[in-house]
């Protein structure tokens, strides 16, 4: 039998939780390790957050998105030597860091420092220029990209597109009142459904430029080398393969739009049979069910999870 052409997925955030990791730190040695490393090094017991809460810290940005990394790194840490090999990786927004790590581009403690930094400037820009986002769905994806160019037009502001997650499922980010004028106006464009989004800022848009100075300085100092195997960009949605490359569009991806479905059907044509999708949830998976039909996915985060690999 053919061995599969295995990808690595990781989410984003929204998929944080309170108990998220903590049967996993249980169960695991390995995975526990994880978790203890990541304590050692943020200045407050990230572990703690995960396990216990309360949930209206865990979602702050700059803490859901260390949670949500150090959660799919301790389950790679776990299924590493039962996977196989691994050819191709790619992360949902802040799962690209996660990618980047499980090819070897940066280190764990690095890219656990870049996060948590990452998280704090995030939630800074939405400060500074408030902002909001929104899930319009059944609407495809040059409807929502023309929608959102005539409303910027006006004078709400600007509202653009920021997740291409699947046919029909585009979320919109940008001001306050821009994507409520996108929402109010949706329907009639053919949305079948719009959903406001509980988020801190407008994310993967113009709103957080004043971000990306700061980790791009950050990063500067940072060690990337070439990773072992190609990671998808969600800026370009093509493969890189270069440490310089990763550093440059991990700081684009702050204002650019995540190109998830081209992502995974780039991946797709570069002969994936096998997606394996590492953190809490299946969010990823489910979008698979539109961008890879017929692809294998499994999700892994939890214990249960994890025994179908035995």
């Amino acid at each position: 039998m053919t061995a599969p052409v295995q990808a690595l997925l990781f989410p984003g955030q929204g998929s944080q939780k309170v108990t998220m990791g903590a049967a996993l730190a249980r169960d695991f040695p390995e995975a526990a390790a994880v978790f203890r490393e990541a304590d050692d090094i943020l200045p407050f017991p990230l572990s703690r957050l995960m396990w216990e809460g309360p949930e209206e810290k865990l979602v702050l940005t700059r803490n859901a998105q260390p949670a949500l990394f150090v959660h799919s790194m301790a389950v790679l840490r776990v299924v590493r030597s039962r996977i196989g090999p691994v050819a191709m990786a790619a992360g949902h927004s802040l799962g690209e860091f996660s990618a980047h790590v499980a090819a070897g581009t940066l280190s764990f403690p690095d890219a656990l420092e870049a996060v948590r930094l990452r998280g704090e400037l995030m939630n800074h820009a939405g400060r500074i220029r408030p902002g909001a986002m929104a899930a319009v769905l059944g609407m495809d994806d040059e409807a929502v990209e023309s929608l959102c160019s005539e409303i910027s037009t006006g004078n709400d502001g600007v509202v653009v597109p920021a997740n291409f997650n699947s046919p029909g499922q585009v979320v919109i980010s940008g001001d306050v009142a821009a994507v409520a004028a996108a929402t109010a106006v949706a329907p009639d464009r053919g949305a079948r459904k719009v959903v406001p989004l509980a988020v801190s800022g407008a994310f993967h848009s113009p709103l957080m430029a004043p971000a990306e100075d700061g980790l791009s300085a950050h990063l500067a100092n940072v060690t990337f080398v070439d990773p072992n195997f190609p990671v998808y960009s969600n800026v370009t949605a093509e493969a890189v393969t270069t440490g310089d490359e990763a550093r440059k569009l991990l700081v684009r991806q702050l204002t650019s739009p995540v190109r998830w479905s081209s992502v995974i059907s780039n991946m797709v044509q570069a002969g994936v049979t096998r997606f394996i999708e590492l953190g809490p949830g299946n969010v990823l998976a489910g979008l698979n069910r539109r961008n890879a039909r017929g692809i294998d996915t499994i999700s892994l985060g939890e214990p249960d999870d994890l025994s179908t690999l035995d």
